[in-house]
């Protein structure tokens, strides 16, 4: 069985992964993961996510794949003996000296998994790790479907193989990047990256480090790039044939939308195509129609076919587009129907939203009535992080997100 790996930047996005797909999930704790400005877990919340996952037969993977100093080492061993107690299913590590105190600091049922920032393109870089004791690689992003397959051959039975197929694609090797701590100070490598390979901007030469210039077509200097997603969903039989076993999705710091509307769809996929190659192509419209509503920079599929081209680039716009809006998650419902959501975009009375399900039906509702916390009846609901109270023609589920969709306000 082929595993569906989501991210989660928090408790609220872990449970929707949960909801809509995922066999596993990974998340960073508050040292030593490389996406420091998400909301990352603190240790009573890794220890509250593992359970969570556990009752519900699925695992739980921590990030710790900063590229270490020894200023973080003293640190690191105290964090992974507390990584004891906590109990996740796996720790994915980038660096060769945190690998060497986790394997010393690690209950032995607590797996390493060596991250795509070591770098790891070729068969022997995969054996080394799996001869130290790593149960599982991270390919490098750089690799083709041809090159997965021919390293998954002269590797032995049981050494895992881990793939990204959905997020966004960093224009560094294998993710080690020095533009963000060049421009702005902030070091990616140690979790702090800005994404500047993802911002279009220009430079002249009164533009110093840290300055970014809005690009407008009749702008004069050096024009900057965005990488476009990859989207490996069109690609998800050739990366079962290739020994993939495990498919990764990018996103920590992404809401709740993406990752309900992404797990969706890969697990659509993914269902689908271990029954055959014909009800594969039979779901696939379906889910890439999905993907497309989650919003992106437009996609490719990486290295997967060979080296990108041009094409791979976005030179019009930075933005990322979408053609759904989140609305929240239903987390509690009252006797009579009534549905109370903590509200993340506006909307109003009149709206039809749609209820997003794990079995990827969507249920459109009109919304009928709300109300503040106080229960004052209010005609729209326009503060994000507030919580509110609606009546609508279709009696929702706890855990279903919410979106609007284009067409469908008033």
């Amino acid at each position: 069985m082929t595993e569906l790996l989501i991210p989660a930047g928090s408790p609220e996005v872990l449970k929707t992964a949960v909801r809509y797909g995922a066999d596993a999930v990974y998340v960073g704790g508050e040292e030593f993961s490389l996406r420091a400005k998400a909301k990352n877990f603190t240790k009573e919340q890794l220890a509250w996510a593992v359970g969570y996952c556990h009752e519900r037969g699925k695992k739980l993977y921590v990030t710790a794949n900063i590229i270490a100093h020894n200023r973080d080492l003293a640190e690191a061993r105290e964090y992974f003996e507390s990584l004891n107690e906590i109990g996740p299913d796996a720790v994915i590590i980038a660096d060769a000296g945190m690998f060497a105190i986790a394997k010393k600091m690690l209950r032995p049922e607590i797996a390493i998994h060596i991250s795509t920032q070591a770098n790891n393109v070729n068969s022997e870089t995969f054996r080394f790790w799996y001869d130290l004791g790593a149960s599982r690689v991270v390919c490098g992003r750089e690799l083709s479907l041809g090159e997965i397959a021919q390293i998954r051959s002269e590797l032995p039975e049981g050494a895992e193989i881990e793939a990204f197929v959905h997020g966004a694609m960093c224009i560094a090797y294998s993710g080690r990047c020095l533009m963000s701590a060049y421009f702005t100070g902030r070091e990616a490598n140690l979790g702090a990256c800005t994404h500047p390979c993802r911002w279009n901007y220009y430079v002249t030469e009164e533009t110093r480090p840290g300055e970014y210039v809005p690009v407008s077509e009749n702008e004069r200097g050096t024009f900057l790039f965005s990488s476009k997603d990859l989207c490996a969903i069109g690609l998800i039989p050739d990366l079962i044939r290739a020994g993939v076993d495990s498919f990764k999705v990018e996103g920590r710091m992404k809401t709740a939308l993406y990752v309900a509307t992404v797990a969706r769809a890969y697990r659509m996929a993914i269902d689908a195509a271990e029954k055959g190659l014909q009800e594969y192509e039979t779901v696939l419209p379906r889910a890439v129609e999905e993907l497309g509503r989650c919003g992106g920079r437009g996609y490719t599929t990486g290295f997967f076919l060979g080296k990108p081209d041009t094409a791979a680039q976005t030179y019009e716009s930075s933005a990322v587009t979408s053609e759904a809006v989140f609305l929240g998650i239903i987390d509690c419902l009252e006797p009579d129907g009534c549905a109370w959501f903590l509200q993340k975009n506006k909307f109003a009375v009149g709206d039809t939203i749609e209820f997003m399900k794990p079995d990827g039906t969507d249920v459109a509702a009109k919304v009928l009535s709300m109300w503040d916390e106080d229960g004052n009846e209010i005609a729209d609901c326009p503060h994000p992080s507030v919580r509110v109270k609606a009546k609508f023609s279709a009696v929702p589920e706890i855990g279903d997100v919410m979106r609007l969709t284009e067409g469908n306000a008033r």
